[in-house]
């Protein structure tokens, strides 16, 4: 019984120190992907997913930042639907709490994915608040 070589490189070590200057912009692109949710619905999960698959083998940083940047946006998105879920299970009466928690949610998105990206420009391993760690 023979073996296929095996032509997997190893995952890189975990980042310690600074990461480059590339790896900085990387981790950035994958906070700021969120932003493409004015361009396509499902933007805000799908541009930091795309971004953290992409770059997780190569920088460490990236694998950290995008993870941290997917699970804050499924986060966004499970409140969301909730909200929407919860207007429509009492006809649209749960509207008056769920638009302006709605709104509430989005400034405090909004702020929170510049913040991160802003912080993983300077070199920063950020972490959202109130977000869940569905990918780990």
């Amino acid at each position: 019984m023979s073996v296929p070589p095996n032509n997997v490189t190893a995952p890189p070590p975990p980042y310690a120190g600074a990461p480059s200057a590339e790896e900085r912009q990387w981790a950035m692109f994958a906070h700021l992907a969120a932003l493409s949710v004015f361009i396509t619905g499902i933007g805000a999960v799908a541009g930091p997913l795309i971004v953290w698959q992409i770059k997780k083998n190569e920088m460490p940083f990236v694998d950290d930042q995008g993870k941290e940047a997917t699970n804050f946006n499924l986060t966004m998105l499970i409140v969301c639907v909730a909200l929407m879920v919860f207007t429509f299970i009492t006809f649209g009466i749960g509207g008056i709490i769920a638009i302006p928690a709605l709104l509430v949610a989005f400034v405090g998105w909004l702020v929170f994915t510049i913040i991160a990206a802003l912080k993983a420009n300077e070199g920063v391993a950020y972490r959202y608040p109130l977000s869940l760690r569905l990918i780990k």
